[in-house]
């Protein structure tokens, strides 16, 4: 298991956000994890990513804890995100915008870069090359020179996907990575995450779009009120009579 939740627990207040939720993400899957609107799901990304210290229970990268790490520290072990809101730098271009996750990989000293010298100018060139052929994959290769904030709120999304990619993680936590975005968007991205999952990424995918995890995923969890009902392949889940209806809907 790379990545393991055991008994976590998120308490603000009164109210129990994350209730015991436990589950594993191995190397290479790509885990669903669903849930009606204020079930949890935000807050098992935050607290995996680091925004977010769990009040209960732990939370292990390689069977090591990693939930009292500051995020920065969590990203430099290989764990990247999106962002459900949009984050990026909105008079950045698309480029610049996925540079900006490079940083964890980059090894020329600061100095050197700020005066393009030497090996920092080669990797810089590099660096370039690399943000083009993400933003190629995200299908954003001619929006390159365009400033974020000039994007679409889908061409904006694969931006972020694009700059989560760009450290080369060993798990992608995506939060609602295709919300905004067409149909054809959202079969383009479901594609690009078989890919990252293929090259032996570790995919977390909270998504309300329940026909995209069902067609990518290899396991689902799924959250109601904090708690896991289930955890299953996406056949089994789809027919389990708590998830019907506390998320599906149940017909009367």
């Amino acid at each position: 298991m790379l990545l393991e939740l055991r008994s976590v627990e998120r308490v603000f207040g009164g109210l129990r956000a994350v209730d015991g939720a436990g589950f594993a993400l191995d190397a290479g899957e790509i885990r669903g994890l669903i849930g009606p609107n204020g079930a949890g799901k935000t807050t098992i990304i935050n607290m995996i990513s680091g925004l977010l210290r769990p009040t209960g229970g732990s939370i292990q990268l390689d069977g090591a804890p990693i939930d009292r790490l500051p995020p920065h520290r969590i990203a430099a072990l290989g764990v990247t995100r999106t962002y459900q809101n949009i984050r990026l730098f909105p008079d950045l271009t698309a480029a610049d915008n996925v540079l900006v996750g490079m940083h964890l990989v980059r090894r020329a000293p600061l100095w050197k870069r700020m005066a393009f010298l030497g090996e920092a100018a080669a990797e810089e060139r590099a660096s370039r090359e690399a943000a083009m052929g993400l933003l190629s994959r995200v299908g954003l290769a001619d929006r390159a020179a365009e400033k974020a904030q000039n994007l679409s709120y889908g061409e904006q999304r694969r931006v972020e996907i694009a700059r989560a990619l760009a450290s080369g993680p060993r798990v992608l936590l995506l939060d609602e990575p295709t919300a905004g975005m067409n149909p054809v968007e959202v079969a383009s991205i479901g594609e690009l995450i078989r890919e990252v999952a293929r090259q032996g990424h570790s995919v977390l995918l909270v998504e309300h779009n329940v026909k995209l995890v069902m067609e990518i995923c290899h396991r689902i969890t799924v959250l109601n009120f904090g708690r896991v009902i289930a955890d299953a392949a996406p056949a089994e889940v789809s027919k389990d009579p708590a998830v019907i209806t506390a998320y599906l809907g149940s017909e009367r």
